[in-house]
């Protein structure tokens, strides 16, 4: 029986209550099926430990977790704690350091689940956002210079390379050749960034032309936000820098019903290193503790690490699981309106996938 070693790093927040519930969930789907189980590591990172060692994760963190063949990721993010620290101490120190360079959110609109959109139907928004995970905006090239004094200046630079501009390119082309409408719109916003943007525009023709029967369009980022609310069937595989596709997969899963189901993948396409799946709503400390947060978006994010694990059936069943418990309303978090609470919500999920 193949055994799979999964990293699990709850960071802050209701990530240490979400991230053994998505436990729990993988451990039923092995159980409810032949062929693999899993090995599960807990590694403490994040405020707590900052406190404790001054640093969110250890020197030789990544050491730890190269030979693991995933990695289950809660949030990061303490109010005591500045958030560039929290950020770039854990979450991104891990994507960059094992160059997760696409970041794979997929969208839709769950059964049972009352989406703001009133004329969008669960057909009109099914979306995958693919966001440059690596460079762009969040490059980290820049510093302070005169602190405190009047004189003070502060910049960040957005890097972009050809071969990391034509890699997610190529990233996306694919992922939209593989969907049924082969549809893609690449997100820019070369009208106001004229040298990046531009050659961002540029690789995205030249990658186009390996994909014939991929039909692409492009949009401005600001022009995207207004058409992903007034004509969301028009959309379906998008891609956009580190920063445009943060704030647009935010609005999506907004748009699809809550932050709390939104999940990610931190992709190595190359797999040369563990990706890295986690829900994307953050620390949410106003409800840590209380037995509040929705855990469907660590279970989304556990499909999509099946997936990566090639263990498509099991992928498939937990989606399925999942749908079944999202169209009763009983079982619906505070987020979404109702009064359940996570210990439901696994149980009803774990519950469906060890029915056989």
């Amino acid at each position: 029986m193949k055994t799979y070693k999964i990293a699990c790093i709850p960071g802050d927040g209701i990530g240490k209550e979400v991230i053994p519930a998505g436990q729990e969930v993988l451990q039923a789907i092995a159980a409810s099926q032949d062929g693999f189980g899993f090995e599960f590591t807990s590694f403490g990172w994040g405020g707590d430990w900052y406190r404790a060692h001054g640093e969110m994760m250890p020197a030789d963190g990544l050491d730890a977790l190269r030979g693991m063949d995933a990695i289950l990721f809660g949030s990061a993010g303490d109010p005591e704690i500045p958030d560039h620290v929290t950020l770039w101490g854990l979450r991104l120190k891990i994507c960059q350091g094992f160059d997760q360079y696409a970041n794979v959110r997929p969208t839709r609109i769950l059964p049972g689940i009352d989406a703001p959109l009133k004329r969008c139907t669960a057909a009109d928004l099914d979306w995958v956002i693919v966001r440059e995970n690596s460079e762009g905006e969040y490059a980290g090239v820049g510093g302070r210079a005169h602190q405190g004094h009047p004189i003070e200046v502060a910049t960040d630079v957005s890097m972009m390379t050809r071969a990391g501009v034509e890699r997610i390119m190529r990233y996306a082309f694919k992922l939209a050749q593989a969907r049924p409408r082969k549809l893609l719109t690449v997100v820019t916003k070369s009208n106001a960034q004229r040298h990046a943007m531009v050659m961002w525009d540029e690789i995205a023709l030249s990658v186009s032309r390996e994909f014939p029967h991929v039909k692409w369009d492009k949009e401005l980022v600001d022009a995207c936000t207004a058409r992903m609310v007034n004509r969301p069937a028009s959309l379906d595989t998008l891609v956009a820098t580190n920063l445009h596709a943060d704030i647009l997969s935010d609005l999506a899963a907004a748009l699809a019903g809550s932050l709390g189901i939104a999940p990610t993948g931190n992709i190595d396409p190359e797999r040369r290193y563990p990706s890295m799946f986690e829900p994307i709503h953050g620390s949410a400390f106003d409800i840590m503790g209380k037995g509040l947060a929705n855990p469907v978006g660590t279970f989304w994010s556990c499909v999509l690490l099946l997936e990566h694990l090639g263990e498509a059936e099991a992928a498939g069943r937990l989606m399925a699981a999942i749908e079944a418990v999202t169209a009763d309303p009983a079982l619906h978090t505070g987020d979404l309106g109702g009064k359940a609470r996570t210990t439901h919500v696994t149980a009803a999920v774990c519950h469906r996938l060890l029915r056989r």
